[in-house]
Parts: C-alpha cells; structure tokens; sequence
C-alpha cells in the first residue's frame, strides 16, 4: 500500500501543478484548496453523483459510491463503496483531483486519511430544501457550471412556490404516518427532509418531535389515527402488499377505511437532490388532489 500511496502522490503533484489552484470554503467552513478546473472528481453520496448529472458534468466524475443508480448512466461508473464504509484504496487509485463528501454518513476517519494523501476534499450539509439548493449553487461553481446550477436553482424554486400556492388554497391539514422502517415500524422526526416535505405539502406529520426516526408498535400509530399512510419503496413491491395488508388488520385507523396507505420512491425522499422536488409534488398531489385540478 506505501509504495502505491507514493507513486499516487507523485502523480498528483505532477498534475495538479499544470492545472492551478483556488481557495474555496464548503459547507462545513472549512478552508479547501482546490484545483482550478477538477477534471476527476470522486462523488462520495448518491445524493451528489445525482447533483453532478443535473449540472451535465458527469464526464468529470471517475467513482462513486454504491447505490448510484440515477441517472441510469451513473450506474456504469466505477464504485469506491458505500457512502458510510468507503474504499479507501480505490478511491486513491482513481487519482481524484477532489472528492466531494457529505457531513452526516461519510467517516471522517477516510476522509482525514484522504485529506492526509493530498486529495481535497470539499464537504457539503444539506439539512433542508433551501440548503439543498444552495449546495446545487456551490458544486456547480465547484465545477464551472455556474449558470447551469442557477437555472436549476430557479426552476426549482419555482416548481416549490406552485406547491406552496397549491397547499394554501386548502381547508385543513390531514394527519399523515410516514413508514420508512418495517420491522420495527420507523418513522421521521422534525429534523428531516421528509417532515420538510409533509409540510410544505400541506399535511401534517404525526410523528414531528426532537427524535429524527422515532420507532412505533402499531397500537400507538392507531392511537394517532392517520389519514394517510405513507410507506418508502424499501419496502418493494410484494414486501409493501404484506405490509399493507398489516395495516388492513385495523380497519379503525382511517387510513386504512378510506384506503389511503401508499407506496413512495425512497430514494426521491430520502436524497439531498434536485428529486426533492419531485418528492414534494408527489406528496402533495396524494395528500390534495384536487388543489392541482386548476392547473392540470
């Protein structure tokens, strides 16, 4: 590993010198130098392989973390791992020009290690809708694709505020259960992007409070009496018609009554990408329906 860790360096140093560097600060107000024009970029979440294709510079990218699967095309890309266990050394043998880390999931361990070999590593913290556009802003002056990021910054913000005149021509909130655990029942807390997201929808989420994942038995979810019922696509296809069926053994929960229980792509949920959105108009067309009559 020493002898290959050296000639990585020796590399690096040749290469970086041709090209340039700038000082930049990421989300995490860390100074990072960076090279000018980072032609091998490592995006080490799927959330941020997703970021790279919305600005058009996936040519840029050498690897990316398993579960990269959208696009389609970001499946072909060569894997260092996943985002929480990293391939330390298959990361340094695809000579990064920088990597570009997420704060919650990626060890800081690798990345102090990679940091350590010379490779810059620029961090980004989504917590929210608005920051994740902002981090959509930031790569895309990482990357050159300024006006690109800012086009979809406002097409995004947009696609937001037509939501948000939808929901408020509504008359009330309904009470929504978010399923995102099966074995125990898991749901979301305040501080995620799917409580975000019930919200700016127009519902309620029954489970809001200071614990992120908060775990239920079903007598307290029949308790709380949702109207809807909410369950990701972790839960595929047969899996989620046997979880349905579960809740089809209360017949007392409105949701179960009115047949409001559905099944929802996790992986628009649960990434801090431009598919939030699409997340956010999913829910609300379940949730209300007829406040996009109008303009359908």
């Amino acid at each position: 590993m020493k002898w290959f860790i050296a000639i990585f360096l020796i590399l690096t140093l040749t290469e970086g010198a041709a090209g340039g560097t700038r000082t930049v600060y990421d989300e995490l107000g860390r100074q990072v130098v960076v090279p000018t024009d980072p032609r091998r970029v490592v995006a080490l979440a799927p959330s941020i392989t997703e970021i790279v294709f919305a600005l058009k510079q996936e040519h840029r990218l050498v690897g990316v973390t398993r579960f990269s699967d959208y696009p389609p095309a970001a499946k072909r890309l060569p894997t260092v791992g996943t985002y929480i266990y990293l391939d330390l050394e298959k990361i340094v043998s695809l000579r990064p020009d920088i990597c570009i880390a997420v704060k919650d999931g990626n060890p800081e361990s690798v990345v102090l290690r990679l940091e350590a070999l010379g490779i810059p590593i620029y961090a980004v913290d989504p917590r929210n809708m608005d920051a994740v556009i902002e981090t959509i802003l930031e790569i895309g002056n990482l990357l050159h694709e300024t006006e690109r990021a800012e086009n979809i910054a406002n097409s995004l913000r947009q696609r937001i505020d037509a939501v948000i005149e939808r929901v408020s021509k509504i008359d009330r909130r309904p009470k929504v259960f978010f399923q995102i655990g099966i074995s125990p029942v898991v749901s979301v807390g305040t501080d995620t992007f799917i409580h975000e997201l019930i919200d700016m929808a127009g519902g309620v989420n029954l489970t809001a409070g200071s614990v992120p994942y908060p775990r239920y038995s079903r007598e307290q979810v029949l308790a709380m009496a949702p109207e809807y019922i909410m369950i990701t696509s972790m839960a595929r296809d047969a899996e989620f018609e046997s979880i349905k069926a579960e809740w089809n053994r209360w017949p007392e929960i409105p949701a179960v009554k009115t047949n409001r229980i559905f099944i929802v792509d996790s992986d628009l949920f649960d990434r801090a990408s431009p598919r939030l959105v699409d997340a956010l108009e999913v829910l609300v067309d379940i949730i209300h329906p007829q406040t996009g009559e109008e303009t359908r």
